[in-house]
This record gives C-alpha cells, sequence and structure tokens, in this order.
C-alpha cells in the first residue's frame, strides 16, 4: 500500500513552484563546509537558483543527481532521521538505523528534484542570524516571482568546523522535523521501520521518475 507523504509545507511551496528546503553546489569551492552559518546558506541558495536555470535540461533524475550528494553533506540528515522517527529510534538496530538515514536522505533528495524544476525569476534572501538555544537560527526569504516572500528560518548546528542544516521552519511556525515525524508515526505503528524504508524509497522513485 502505498503512503501519502503530502504536507501543509511542502503543498505550499510546491504551489509556488519552489518546494521545500535545501541544496548546495556540487563543485570545487564548495568542498569544504562554510565555517559561518549564513555562509552554509547563501552557499544552498547559490545552488538552488543553478539547479532551478538547469531545471529543464537536466530532467527530475539529472536534478536528483546533483542535488543528492549535497544534502547528505548540507544537512545533518542523520540527525533529522533519528528526530523524525522519534522513539522508534532506540529500539532499532544499528542496520536498521543506517538504512533508515540512508532512505531519508534519498527521499530528501528527491523533493528537491521534484520541487525545484523551474525559474521564474525567484530570489533568495539571507537576512541574519541569531543565537537560539538549539544552535543558531538563520533567517531568510524565498522571494516568489510576483514579489511576495517567504520566510524560511533554518536551524544550524556545529559539526566539526562546519555548520550543518537540521531543521528548517516555514513562517516560523511550520517545523519540517516535526511534520515528518507525524507522518512517519502512522506509519511506524502500521508497519515498521521496514515498512517505514520501503515508504520512502517508494516515494523518492516515484518523485525521481524511477519504478521501484
Amino acid at each position: 500500500m502505498h503512503h501519502q507523504f503530502s504536507t501543509t509545507n511542502s503543498r505550499r511551496l510546491a504551489a509556488m513552484g519552489l518546494g521545500l528546503l535545501l541544496a548546495i553546489g556540487i563543485s570545487a569551492e564548495s568542498a569544504a563546509l562554510p565555517a559561518n552559518p549564513q555562509d552554509s546558506v547563501r552557499s544552498l541558495y547559490q545552488t538552488l537558483l543553478a539547479t532551478m536555470k538547469d531545471a529543464r535540461t537536466l530532467g527530475e533524475s539529472g536534478r536528483y543527481a546533483r542535488l543528492a550528494p549535497v544534502v547528505v553533506r548540507v544537512f545533518d540528515i542523520p540527525l533529522m532521521a533519528r528526530l523524525s522517527i522519534g522513539p522508534s529510534w532506540a529500539g532499532l538496530s544499528e542496520a536498521q538505523r543506517q538504512r533508515a538515514t540512508q532512505s531519508y536522505g534519498r527521499y530528501i533528495s528527491a523533493i528537491y528534484a521534484d520541487r525545484f524544476d523551474s525559474y521564474d525569476g525567484q530570489r533568495f534572501v539571507v537576512n541574519g542570524e541569531q543565537p537560539a538555544s538549539y544552535g543558531v537560527l538563520v533567517e531568510s526569504n524565498i522571494i516568489k516571482a510576483n514579489g511576495d516572500p517567504v520566510k524560511v528560518d533554518y536551524i544550524m548546528r556545529r559539526n566539526g568546523q562546519g555548520w550543518l542544516i537540521s531543521d528548517i521552519y516555514l513562517d516560523s511556525a511550520i517545523s519540517e522535523v516535526a511534520t515528518r515525524r507525524s507522518e512517519f508515526a502512522a506509519i511506524l505503528r502500521k508497519s515498521g521501520i521496514d515498512g517505514l524504508i520501503a515508504a520512502l524509497d517508494r516515494k523518492a522513485d516515484s518523485l525521481i521518475g524511477r519504478s521501484s
């Protein structure tokens, strides 16, 4: 049985032709993690623009191939997967945790490959940062083609010498991790971790146009 993964924030961003969150460039200059939280988000936005402008040429699978390695490097996928799965994480084996983390990263990458599918003059603006109990909050706006701003904030956590994105808030209210946790809970109750991993893989395949 196929599970639905549509959410309030993904629907709203999809309607803008933008989609949820993410990505930074696969290039020599982006090989190292930026030491500044705002620089991480600026790099993300630079690659989003480039990917959107090349979207038609790349196609779904091409966008996925460009974004997936960057998603794994710039987002704290292991932490986001653990928080999204919630209490069930404690009872998983190491192999199950690895599989769940891999499928979660692939799923998030596929979302971006699907959502960042066109460029119509959108702009991305980083407005600053402020300390928070969970790390650093980087504030930004996505400016739609018609000029309307959408507030998107990034929760950043230090990882070694760099900063990783651990959550994203739309309009200062809708948490990506909390939304996923709510979605995943129903699947975990019904089908367990293996069912969740299978559902994530099916959805990723569907988004990037692959048969599963």
